[in-house]
């Protein structure tokens, strides 16, 4: 079943995993409001939308702002005629100790990943039940928010508070006929990995590449993970054969972590 003529928002859609996600929900049927803060790559997205024969809007908002991501929503409902699906997908990457971590570090990385997600999930389901219909919360977490990794403990803390927001809002919204699910990727190819391997080669010595491969070479299935391969999993949480699940963290990985 599909998701034709509905209307999705997607955030941190000007690149890597948010565009992937964007395309295929486009793909899928659905008209696209790609939000993100850097304005030049939306703008580009929106193109790709396009070309799918799909209807698309762009909106520049800094997700740890309430006000821009409840004004985002807003942008999309007028311009797109409705609004059905949320994809909280923006968010930041942390490498450091956790004896080295700054307090404005962990203002910053929990403003984005986490209340960001927090201020999506309000607004989406505001939005949804002024319209008086169901709807689709889908949350970026990670396999950091099922296991702790060395290096990346605050950014581990943010998307296991990512899982508690998913569960709790499922619980909260479900009488509406609101599912709240959330996707765990792992190791994939995008410039967020090309960070993380920079900063784990300054502070661990190891060449530059080595700690991607590394990590590559863990996966049972043999090769890196691209955007394209959690879009699939998000687009199936957006349309209705997902319909009876609520309140999960999926783990999308290629087996790194096993639950």
């Amino acid at each position: 079943m599909s998701i034709t003529g509905k209307v999705a928002l997607v955030t941190g859609a000007g690149q890597g995993i948010g565009r992937g996600i964007a395309l295929r929900l486009a793909a899928d049927g659905a008209d696209i409001a790609v939000v993100d803060i850097n304005k030049e790559s939306i703008a580009g997205v929106a193109k790709e939308v396009e070309a799918l024969g799909r209807k698309a809007t762009t909106f520049v908002a800094d997700v740890s702002d309430r006000t821009q991501v409840y004004a985002a929503i807003d942008h999309a409902e007028t311009v797109l005629g409705g609004f059905d699906i949320i994809v909280n997908n923006a968010g930041i990457a942390q490498v450091n100790p956790l004896a080295d971590v700054a307090p404005e570090e962990v203002e910053r990385i929990f403003k984005i990943n986490v209340e960001g997600v927090l201020w999506g999930i309000q607004a989406a389901a505001k939005k949804f039940r002024d319209r008086g219909h169901k709807g689709k919360i889908i949350n970026a977490s990670s396999i950091a928010g099922h296991d702790g990794f060395a290096l990346l403990g605050v950014y581990s803390a943010t998307k296991f508070a990512v899982r508690a927001l998913t569960q709790a809002a499922a619980k909260e919204y479900a009488s509406a006929g609101i599912t709240v699910n959330a996707y765990c990727p792992g190791i994939v190819g995008t410039d967020m990995w090309v960070t993380i391997d920079e900063r784990f080669a300054a502070i661990t010595g190891a060449p530059k590449g080595e700690t991607y491969k590394k990590y590559v070479g863990g996966i049972a299935l043999g090769r890196a993970e691209t955007p394209e391969d959690v879009a699939a999993l998000v687009s199936y949480l957006a349309g209705p054969d997902s319909d009876y699940i609520t309140g999960q963290a999926i783990l999308i990985d290629g087996g790194i972590v096993y639950r």
